[in-house]
């Protein structure tokens, strides 16, 4: 976790106004979490803060490459990322849990921001529910030989199901269906 120090932005020594800061994400970020699915990546991120005098207005521009595994051929492929996201940080004297989406509270007495879990929840949030090569990679398609294997694998699979003693209770309940 002495790693992820390097993502706090410490905002108490800043002037009111605008400030940018610049990071750099990469498999060591993506190894402090152990449940990340992205494990490998090489990302650039930039970080517009501006300070306000109760609040700063934080904006993010995520750009870069993350390595994903098909859903289909079970192959690593790069694909392409570019994330835009907004928070703001609010400063409150009383102890304030309850965090949303876009608004952040922090106490008077905090000095830095810690944007690393930001950083991980974007990046993690960006990541498609399927995965597939020839649609989230760039010029990019399944490997060949593992989809023939897929198909050759379900034309045995249909082979031997048609070769099984099927029980006649369950034939009865095949012609329902058709009816």
């Amino acid at each position: 976790m002495k790693y992820l120090k390097q993502y706090r932005i410490p905002f108490s020594g800043l002037s009111t106004g605008k400030h940018s800061f610049d990071f750099d994400v990469d498999e060591k970020f993506f190894a402090c979490y152990e449940h990340s699915l992205v494990k490998e990546g090489d990302l650039k991120v930039q970080v517009d803060i501006q300070k306000q005098e109760n609040m700063l207005i934080a904006t993010f521009d995520i750009q870069g490459t993350m390595k994903l595994t098909c859903d289909v051929c079970l192959s690593q492929f790069d694909a392409p990322i570019h994330i835009q996201e907004r928070a703001l940080i609010k400063f409150s004297e009383e102890d304030w849990q309850d965090d949303t989406e876009e608004v952040i509270m922090l106490s008077k007495n905090d000095y830095e921001l810690d944007i690393a879990p930001l950083l991980y929840e974007y990046i993690n949030v960006a990541v498609p529910p399927y995965t597939k090569c020839s649609e989230q990679g760039v010029n990019i398609s399944c490997d060949p030989e593992m989809l023939e294997r897929i198909q050759n694998e379900q034309e045995d699979d249909t082979s031997t199901r048609d070769d099984d003693q099927i029980d006649p209770r369950w034939e009865a309940l095949k012609n329902i269906k058709n009816n």
